[in-house]
């Protein structure tokens, strides 16, 4: 089975945007980033569209919502992460 697709909503401005690179970098997790800089009203409607926020980063694996940065830790924390980076639920 394939690991799901990671996607990362960001901004080159963003601390926590940044923190979430970095622990998917850590964990040696390839993924797609979209960066609000480059198409920022376009991006930014996507974002609220999909997710009701209009913060980043939003980080997506396969088609679960995982939220931001803290929402991202807390799941590695809990351990839950690497079973939806694996594609198990």
């Amino acid at each position: 089975m394939m690991p799901p697709k990671v996607l990362l909503y960001s901004s080159s401005f963003c601390s926590y945007c940044s923190a979430a690179k970095s622990l998917l970098r850590d964990k040696g997790v390839e993924f797609e980033e979209i960066n609000l800089d480059l198409r920022p009203l376009e991006v930014a409607e996507r974002i609220a569209q999909l997710t009701g926020q209009t913060t980043v980063p939003q980080v997506f694996i396969g088609e679960r919502h995982v939220g931001g940065y803290t929402d991202l830790k807390a799941a590695n924390d809990r351990g839950d992460l690497d079973g939806w980076l694996a594609g198990v639920e």
